[in-house]
């Protein structure tokens, strides 16, 4: 099982099933209201099943946590699927730059922002 996620900066009502639409098929997510708590989903991607899950107030209350998990996925990356979000949805995406584990120290690692400057390595504060 291989898993990607991204984090999304102020997200908008039905704006990451309107993106995976573009990806996944069968998509049953409901962010219509995303609210404070967390949205559970799924969808399909070469008749392998993808669960979605959605936690909102993750890396500070602006940002959403996207996270994807199936056994093949479109995108090789956390970076190739913050690239594909930060393009339909045009707002700032941060992914982790590694194999970052759970329960690792994060204080002075640095993530990807991607945002109308660019791509950037810079430390999440």
């Amino acid at each position: 099982m291989r898993d990607l996620e991204i984090y999304i900066r102020d997200l908008e009502s039905s704006a990451v099933s309107s993106w995976l639409a573009s990806h996944l098929d069968d998509i049953e997510l409901r962010d219509d209201a995303l609210g404070d708590r967390a949205v559970k989903g799924s969808a399909h991607y070469r008749a392998h099943r993808v669960r979605i899950n959605l936690y909102p107030g993750a890396g500070g209350k602006r940002y959403t946590s996207v996270i994807l998990e199936g056994e093949d996925l479109p995108w090789v990356s956390d970076l190739d699927c913050a690239r594909s979000a930060w393009r339909a949805m045009d707002t700032e995406i941060r992914c982790s730059p590694g194999d970052w584990k759970e329960g690792e120290p994060v204080e002075d690692e640095k993530w990807w922002r991607l945002d109308q400057r660019g791509e950037q390595l810079a430390v999440w504060n």
